[in-house]
C-alpha cells in the first residue's frame, strides 16, 4: 500500500487506512531502534531541515534521530539562531532554505496554520511539528502506537485525555486520530480550558475528572501551557492540582491495568503526581521510544516510500 500524501499537516485529513499504515509503517521501524547500529539506508542522499520556532526537547531531538537513523543529511535550526532574529520573515526564511534544494521541512511554530502556509509554496515536503494551538499529529500518531502496544488494538477503547484542552494541540489531533480509529474520547478540565463546541469533534465532554476516568482504559494528561493562555484561567496551581491532577486515589477509578500517559514536559505535583509519574500504570517512556519510530515512518512515507513486506 502506498501513502498519497506528500505532506503531513494534520491528522484531520487522514483517513483511517494511511493512520494504520503509519502506526504499521512505524511498527516495522521499532526494531532498528534496538539494534547495536541503529542505521539503515534508507533514505541515504535525502536532506531534511528542522525548523523550530519554538522550543522542543522530545519533537525535534526525535525528529533529528529518526532522519539520521534512516541515514538521511539532517540540520537543525532554531528561530533564536537564524536571521528571524534580525527580522526575516518566515515566507523569506523558507524561501532561502528551499533554495538549498532540501527534500523534507519538519516544521515547529507558534502560529496556527504555518506548516500549511508553506505547503502552499514550497515544493518540497512539509511535516508539522506542531502548529500553535492548532495539530500535532505525530504526537497524536506515537500516542496511538503505544495504545495499541499496550491494549492490543484501538478501537472500543475508552480515552480520557484530561487538563488544558483549549491550548493543546495534542488533544486536538488525538481527539482527530482516536475517533477515526474507532475509541471514544472524554475530556475533562476547568470549564475555562474547555474550548466551546469542542464536543462537535466527537469527543464526550465532563468538568469532573472522576467521571472522565470512570472505567477508562487510557488516561492522558496534559500540561496547563500557561505560555499560550493571555491571561491566568485558574486561581491557583494547587487547587487545579486538587480537582484536575491524577493521583493514586482517583486512578483507582480506571480500570485495573489503564495506562497513563503524557505528552511532556510533566508539571510534576500539579496535572500528574509522582507516585504516578513514576507508577507501574505509566507508558511515558515508551511514548518517547515510540516518537522515534513514527518520525521515522512519516520521513520514510513522505519520501515515497510504501509500508515494507513482512
Amino acid at each position: 500500500m502506498s501513502f498519497g500524501h506528500k505532506h503531513i499537516l494534520g491528522i484531520e485529513h487522514l483517513s483511517r487506512e494511511d493512520i494504520e499504515l503509519i502506526l504499521d509503517t512505524a511498527d516495522g521501524f521499532k526494531e532498528i531502534n534496538t539494534r547495536e547500529i541503529k542505521k539503515v539506508p534508507t533514505l541515504r542522499g535525502k536532506t531534511i531541515i528542522n525548523l523550530f520556532y519554538e522550543a522542543s526537547t522530545r519533537t525535534r531531538t526525535s525528529f533529528e534521530i529518526a532522519g539520521k537513523r534512516l541515514s538521511a543529511d539532517t540540520i537543525n535550526i532554531s528561530a533564536s539562531a537564524s536571521s528571524v532574529v534580525k527580522g526575516e520573515t518566515l515566507e523569506d526564511t523558507a524561501r532561502n532554505i528551499e533554495a538549498m534544494h532540501p527534500d523534507i521541512i519538519v516544521m515547529r511554530h507558534s502560529a496556527s496554520g504555518a506548516p500549511h502556509y508553506l505547503a502552499e509554496r514550497l515544493d518540497c515536503s512539509i511535516i508539522n511539528a506542531g502548529d500553535g494551538a492548532h495539530e500535532h499529529p505525530s504526537q497524536a500518531l506515537l500516542d496511538l502506537l503505544t495504545m495499541r502496544q499496550h491494549k492490543g488494538r484501538i478501537e472500543g477503547l475508552k480515552v480520557a485525555i484530561i487538563g488544558d484542552i483549549s491550548h493543546s494541540r495534542v488533544a486536538r489531533s488525538n481527539i482527530y486520530a482516536l475517533t477515526k480509529m474507532g475509541a471514544t474520547v472524554r475530556l475533562a478540565g476547568p470549564g475555562t480550558m474547555i474550548p466551546p463546541g469542542i464536543e462537535r469533534l466527537g469527543a464526550e465532554v465532563f468538568t469532573d475528572i472522576n467521571e472522565a476516568i470512570r472505567d477508562a482504559d487510557v488516561i492522558m494528561m496534559l500540561r496547563i501551557q500557561l505560555e499560550r493562555q493571555g491571561k491566568t484561567l485558574l486561581p491557583t496551581l494547587r487547587e487545579y492540582s486538587r480537582f484536575y491532577g491524577v493521583n493514586p486515589q482517583n486512578l483507582k477509578l480506571a480500570k485495573d491495568d489503564a495506562i497513563v500517559m503524557h505528552p511532556g514536559p510533566m508539571n510534576r505535583g500539579v496535572e500528574i503526581s509522582s507516585a504516578v509519574a513514576d507508577g507501574t500504570q505509566n507508558v511515558i517512556l515508551d511514548q518517547v521510544e515510540n516518537g522515534v519510530a513514527v518520525r521515522m515512518a512519516l520521513l520514510y512515507l513522505v519520501s515515497g516510500g510504501e509500508q515494507p513486506e513482512n
